[in-house]
């Protein structure tokens, strides 16, 4: 598999934690903010994996604004700030 990094934002719904991937789209959950970042870690590799598997990877990497370097090795797209808003 290939390696790549990717952000994680955490959030709290009931007694759950949620981990999220903003660049690929893919969340898992857990009982503490360590497990969910863990499931999230599985859920990106198996993401990935299966991508690779489908000969789709690429194309993932490109639309969620990855970008190649000249070694081959995949920069992702920077979260530049989360900010919690009010609409009144």
């Amino acid at each position: 598999m290939i390696p790549i990094e990717y952000d994680i934002i955490i959030f709290k719904e009931d007694e759950t934690y949620v981990a999220y991937c903003p660049e690929l789209d893919v969340s898992s959950c857990g009982n503490t903010v360590e497990q969910a970042k863990e499931m999230l870690k599985t859920a990106v590799r198996l993401f990935l994996e299966e991508a690779e598997k489908m000969g789709t990877i690429e194309d993932i990497l490109e639309e969620a604004k990855y970008k190649k370097d000249s070694k081959g090795y995949w920069i992702p797209p920077k979260l530049v700030a989360t900010e919690l808003v009010t609409v009144s």
